[in-house]
């Protein structure tokens, strides 16, 4: 990998999870609308967004090579639709979660998810785990088994976000075309499910777009931009980075996600809490440290 390349990954890497990171006001402004209404109207929007930039910076040649390039072959496509698939669980618990009133345990689960991405690095891609490195991944999993002891609960907001996100950023990276082109192809998978749900309440009581104000459809419309944004910085930048480099960018987007649910929001930070996540930051930094060393 060359110095430009390594550069413009973290730039875009960096971009992509400061935009994850204050996500959580924007769906909060979309508290009158249910979880899953406003889960649809991402992949909708999204697929337009998308196109538009396809179109619009003469991309449609490469596009239809690449989408037949990931069709070519039943691991590809296994692999385009896992991803797909990934994806479509992390949105809903993320944004069912937001709702919920759990941005904390949103914030949690995307600190573990570089020291997953560390394991699965090592796992799938072969990637080296320096001792600091397993001392890290020690220290979360330590983190984790305290709050499940402690609370007789399992995390399960915290534990699957990180799981499902660190399986899409690794299934992206293996798999071959352009940001633009496989995030087109993830939304529009599962676009008929998305379409059939919101037709499906609009015969049920009905849906945001026949009640909803000005303001709250000028919203479900702008989803799709903040929606695909942030997935063509970090496609882009996964493929640019080390797998385990992306994973250790990502401890900005849950920073700040932490700061606005307990500032912001008001959500509760008790002693357990200040513990779990003690240890997952205790193993953040042996991580850092890690990476810095190397550096």
């Amino acid at each position: 990998m060359n110095e430009n390349n390594s550069k413009s990954g973290i730039i875009y890497g960096l971009l992509c999870y400061l935009i994850w990171g204050v996500l959580p006001i924007y769906w909060k402004q979309l508290g009158n609308v249910g979880p899953y209404e406003v889960l649809a109207s991402r992949y909708i929007w999204s697929i337009f967004f998308v196109s538009l930039i396809i179109l619009g910076t003469g991309r449609w040649k490469s596009f239809k090579e690449e989408t037949q390039l990931i069709f070519s072959t039943r691991s590809t496509a296994f692999r385009m639709f896992m991803a797909a698939v990934m994806l479509l669980f992390n949105w809903g618990i993320f944004i069912w979660a937001v709702a919920d009133g759990r941005i904390v345990e949103t914030s949690m689960g995307y600190y573990i998810n570089p020291l997953v991405n560390v394991l699965f690095g090592v796992i799938f891609l072969g990637e080296k785990l320096v001792n600091l490195q397993k001392i890290a991944v020690a220290c979360a999993t330590c983190g984790i088994a305290y709050l499940v002891i402690q609370t007789g609960n399992l995390p399960w907001v915290s534990i699957t976000l990180p799981l499902t996100f660190a399986s899409y950023g690794l299934l992206k990276k293996v798999i071959p075309g352009s940001a633009f082109t496989t995030t087109w192809i993830e939304t529009v998978l599962i676009s008929p499910l998305a379409v059939s749900y919101l037709y499906y309440v609009s015969q049920h009581g009905g849906n945001a777009y026949q009640y909803g104000d000005t303001k709250t459809l000028a919203l479900l419309v702008g989803a799709g931009i903040v929606t695909a944004t942030p997935i063509l910085l970090f496609t882009t930048a996964a493929k640019l980075l080390p797998f385990k480099t992306v994973g250790f960018l990502q401890y900005l987007a849950p920073s700040i996600s932490f700061l606005i649910g307990v500032f912001m929001y008001g959500e509760p930070f008790t002693t357990t809490h200040a513990i779990s996540f003690g240890c997952i930051w205790t193993g953040l930094f042996f991580y850092v440290w890690s990476q810095l060393r190397v550096h």
